[in-house]
């Protein structure tokens, strides 16, 4: 059994605030050390699940916040930017039996700490075939298409509540309690970190290889909050306006959705200009 995590930041222990996920502020290398302490959990309740092997696969900012010198050595971890699946790369090669998302968050435009879709700011709401997508939904039908469930799922409250919609079978376990978009009712990490590993090592039953999902076309809107990234992104071919602060496009398969959503995201942000947006 292999099991593949994909960890992002602002869902781990303690984390609330922007400095707390921001690379190299004294908030994050605090931060670093919740966070890895919650991938840990992951990891040794996989193996005590009946997991072979676990593969992590960094998923934050510049995806390389993780202290590896503190990783449980019997896992591995992919770090680094510039991935061909991003927060799931791995998943495509055939060999991976279930998928947790650690770490994760709300998407943009919802209830819950840190949420965004992507990036920080600037996008307002994603939608794929009318329904508000969060990465973690997204992420979500891009493993499908290569048969691998998400069992796993750690988060604040309102993550793990977005989880069902996407995952109902997987484990969802709530390491804090949404207060606003910068609070949040906080468990220890002793606490967080023995119910992730509880979580892990019930959701390793769940590990099991599927038919690889069929579900295309998709038809994946963005919304922003400036009217001139639509420019931005347009750019893009095939995307195209359809509002004044929206574009649309439509992919044949989630893995054609993800990489062109990649693409967008990176226009977008480089038009995105200090104070205004």
């Amino acid at each position: 059994m292999k099991i593949l995590i994909s960890a992002d930041m602002e869902g781990a222990t303690g984390v609330t605030w922007p400095a707390d996920v921001l690379p190299g502020t004294s908030q994050w290398e605090r931060c670093r050390h919740l966070f890895t302490s919650d991938v840990n959990a992951a990891i040794a309740g996989f193996f005590d699940g009946g997991a072979d092997e676990v593969l992590v696969n960094e998923a934050h900012w510049t995806m390389r916040n993780l202290l590896l010198e503190k990783l449980d050595e019997r896992a591995q971890m992919l770090t680094g930017r510039h991935k061909s699946l991003s927060m799931v790369e791995g998943v495509q090669h055939g060999d991976v039996d279930g998928l947790a998302f650690v770490g994760y968050h709300t998407g943009a435009g919802t209830e819950g700490v840190l949420a965004h879709t992507y990036l920080a700011n600037s996008i307002t709401g994603v939608w794929v075939d009318g329904v508000p997508a969060s990465e973690g939904y997204l992420n979500s039908l891009v493993v499908a298409e290569y048969g691998v469930p998400v069992v796993l799922v750690t988060g604040d409250d309102r993550t793990c509540a977005d989880a069902q919609g996407y995952a109902p079978q997987a484990r969802g376990i709530a390491v804090k309690d949404y207060v606003s978009r910068y609070a949040a009712v906080c468990r220890p990490p002793a606490r967080t970190a023995a119910d992730i590993r509880a979580g892990a090592r019930e959701a390793a039953a769940l590990a099991r290889r599927h038919e690889p999902a069929r579900r295309g076309p998709f038809t994946v809107e963005v919304e922003f909050d400036a009217e001139h990234l639509v420019g931005a992104a347009t750019v893009v071919p095939g995307v195209e306006r359809s509002g004044t602060r929206r574009v649309s496009y439509e992919s044949p398969t989630m893995y054609e959705g993800i990489r062109c959503f990649k693409a967008v995201t990176t226009l977008v942000s480089s038009a995105v200009e200090e104070q205004y947006g």
